[in-house]
């Protein structure tokens, strides 16, 4: 029952988060993190995550913007390789409540940036890797973060999405790496869950394709967003 549930989980995930833009991580995280070790749970999402990545990159042919995968990327490996350094030396408790105060912070911020824009320039690049690097490396959750900047570029959809992918990509093989190299690991079940979890969160993804046009995105979010709030107040409170 337990496949079963992380199944459902991974498919409405990959659906939600492509659809709201929060990610696929953003869903998952908080909600793996009441069940299994929090390093654990970043650690599982974050090999989803992976993949998700390496289908962007091979799904849209808009080419790839090289100059900011370079600036996001110099920061991002850093950082990544930081925050999944931070995390696994952080006690649990502690590690569940900061990222709660973060999904708080993070969902409030949200709702009323709607007019808000980074401006564009190599300092917004390096330090936009930096953030999303670091809050990936430590919480599982860096692609809103990396989103929010990489945005400010204006470039063509498939060119967006292929270069956030390689970034991505980037990062999460930082921290996968590390989090493996300081004795991180996944019970036996989730290992052999992920040959089902990986292809499931592909078929999200593509049922957010055909949903998307459906529903008022700027409402959506603003659902998700209390959703992660009050999911952020649970594991600040009384984790």
């Amino acid at each position: 029952m337990e496949i079963i549930y992380i199944v459902f989980l991974t498919f409405v995930a990959a659906a939600v988060g492509t659809m709201s833009g929060f990610g696929t991580s953003t869903i998952m995280i908080p909600v793996l993190a009441g069940f299994f070790p929090p390093v654990e749970a970043i650690l599982f999402v974050s090999i989803i995550h992976w993949f998700g990545n390496l289908w962007k990159i091979s799904l849209f042919h808009g080419g790839i913007d090289i100059r900011l995968f370079a600036l996001f990327g110099v920061t991002g490996f850093a950082t990544s390789h930081l925050g999944a350094f931070i995390s696994l030396g952080s006690g649990e408790t502690i590690l569940l409540r900061l990222l709660g105060a973060f999904l708080c912070a993070y969902a409030l911020f949200v709702t009323v940036q709607s007019g808000f824009r980074i401006p564009s320039g190599r300092l917004s690049a390096l330090s936009g890797g930096a953030l999303s690097g670091f809050f990936a490396g430590i919480f599982g959750i860096g692609g809103a973060i990396r989103s929010l900047f990489l945005s400010a570029y204006d470039l063509p959809k498939a060119r967006y999405i292929a270069t956030a992918g390689l970034i991505g990509l980037l990062v999460d093989t930082t921290r996968v790496i590390t989090y493996l190299a300081g004795g991180a690991t996944l019970s036996g079940r989730l290992w052999w869950g992920l040959l089902l979890f990986v292809p499931v969160s592909l078929l999200g993804a593509r049922a957010a394709k055909v949903l998307v046009g459906k529903i008022p995105q700027k409402r959506f979010r603003l659902v998700i967003a209390v959703f992660l709030f009050a999911l952020g107040v649970r594991l600040a409170l009384f984790s």
